[in-house]
């Protein structure tokens, strides 16, 4: 009789402890939240969406006019936590009705962790903006570091329903998708797509003349000047990596995500014309190059064709760069192959491909023919948010490789 009813008060125990855990879980309110990270004392504004789904919640983050989704959050006790899409980068918050305060942690580097808080049913990144049209057009940039390093850029801006929204081209990339509001003569824009957080604050001197600062991240900084200039030009992304005298094509050994060595001497590749993508995991640009590759890949692959993605990872340890390429496969849908090439570094891959003259930017692209001749290398990219360069680029890789493919 002891026994049974120790067992009772036993069984009534769990049965309490389980009540109570019940009762004090912690539901999320959906809907959309204003979320902020404060870098280098600027507040860094950004929308997102909670939602429910099978598994539990989903987060869309909205970052202009891309949404990244964030399939993989947890709440334990009174927090949430979740991974920035493909990135190393994390978010845990403490969850008090409306409001969530927390930490923004970008795992792979050391000691990056900035304050984050959200605020509920908070639409657009700011209240009662009314931006004008002052700074519509196409603008001649040049960014300087505080090194005094020159970067020279094209900053193409329009305002759309009282948002100011934008981006800046240079030779190796884009600063991708922009937003932000003008009031009077000064212009800001802001950008979080999980890697990147961005502030532009600019000035307008005259009709044709602006001077800002730019703040990116925990410690990045520049300055720079726009000259309006409706006929700005970068130079030729084809000709900045090419391949040093005396060489036709390139070669690399590279353990495929398998452990096993992969080479364009490889079978799968022989008589297909190849595009070789320099990229990394950590980069918002090689993001879009391989949202764009990914689509293209699907429905070609069946016209003689192939792509090798040469990830070059933030660690030298194989086990986490292969598990960070897992990742980007799978949230972007990606089916064609990839490598660990090295570390995210310029000099790690211009060491590791030495027939060429150097790499400047991730991403870049090899395009080689069906005889392995390399036909074309493509420096950076520019993503979707620059609009007709994106489309020009589009463009002349579909009409040379339809002529590659005939060939």
């Amino acid at each position: 009789m002891k026994f049974i009813k120790n067992l009772t008060y036993l069984i009534f125990f769990i049965t309490l402890i389980s009540c109570e855990k019940e009762k004090s879980k912690i539901e999320i309110k959906q809907g959309t939240w204003r979320g902020e990270i404060i870098a280098q004392n600027n507040p860094i504004p950004f929308n997102f969406d909670i939602l429910k789904n099978k598994n539990g919640y989903k987060i869309n983050l909205i970052n202009g006019d891309e949404t990244l989704e964030i399939d993989e959050v947890k709440i334990i006790d009174d927090s949430i936590f979740f991974d920035m899409h493909i990135f190393d980068i994390s978010i845990k918050a403490k969850i008090n009705d409306t409001i969530l305060t927390g930490l923004y942690n970008k795992k792979y580097a050391e000691n990056y962790i900035l304050p984050f808080k959200a605020i509920y049913n908070k639409k657009g990144r700011f209240d009662n903006v009314n931006s004008n049209n002052n700074f519509n057009g196409t603008w001649e940039t040049t960014f300087f570091s505080k090194e005094g390093k020159e970067t020279p850029a094209i900053g193409i801006f329009k305002t759309e329903s009282d948002v100011l929204k934008g981006t800046f081209l240079t030779k190796t990339g884009d600063y991708r998708f922009l937003d932000g509001y003008t009031k009077n003569d000064t212009m800001y824009l802001y950008s979080f797509d999980g890697n990147h957080i961005y502030k532009f604050k600019a000035h307008k001197e005259n009709d044709s003349l602006i001077k800002g600062e730019y703040w990116s991240g925990k410690t990045g900084y520049k300055t720079f000047i726009s000259k309006r200039n409706e006929n700005a030009k970068l130079p030729n992304a084809n000709e900045l990596t090419f391949l040093k005298d005396g060489y036709e094509k390139i070669e690399f050994s590279f353990p495929g995500l398998d452990g096993n060595p992969v080479t364009l001497n490889d079978k799968k590749y022989q008589n297909k014309v190849v595009i070789v993508q320099i990229l990394g995991t950590w980069c918002p640009n090689c993001m879009d190059e391989t949202k764009f590759y990914a689509e293209w890949y699907r429905k070609n692959k069946d016209k003689g064709v192939e792509i090798i993605g040469l990830a070059y990872e933030v660690k030298p340890d194989f086990e986490y760069a292969k598990n960070r390429v897992l990742t980007m496969k799978e949230k972007l849908n990606v089916d064609y192959d990839f490598v660990i090439a090295g570390t995210s570094t310029t000099k790690s891959a211009s060491e590791s491909l030495p027939m060429l003259n150097k790499v400047i930017s991730f991403p870049t692209s090899i395009i080689i023919d069906k005889k392995g001749k390399v036909r074309r290398i493509h420096t950076g990219f520019s993503g979707p948010a620059t609009g007709i360069y994106y489309e020009e680029f589009v463009d002349n890789f579909n009409a040379l490789l339809h002529e590659l493919l005939q060939e």
